[in-house]
């Protein structure tokens, strides 16, 4: 049985942007990143710890470190 696919961090992002109503340049601009890291981002490629703080704190995501049981 397949197992079903986990949405990547990028994709968690892009979606709350959208849910927000914001273009890339946006939220590049409320999280004081540019819109090609907001790209990249969303391109579920690998990013600090400190760039994932300033997205989900402007989103109002929460950050949850768990760990694989």
């Amino acid at each position: 049985m397949d197992e079903p696919e986990t949405a990547g961090f990028g994709d968690v992002i892009r979606e709350a942007r959208k849910k927000k109503g914001w273009s890339q340049a946006e939220l590049g601009e409320k999280s004081g990143l540019s819109r090609p890291t907001i790209a990249r981002i969303e391109g579920n490629n690998d990013v600090t710890t400190a760039t994932i703080a300033k997205i989900a704190q402007v989103l109002g995501l929460r950050l949850e470190l768990k760990g694989q049981d």
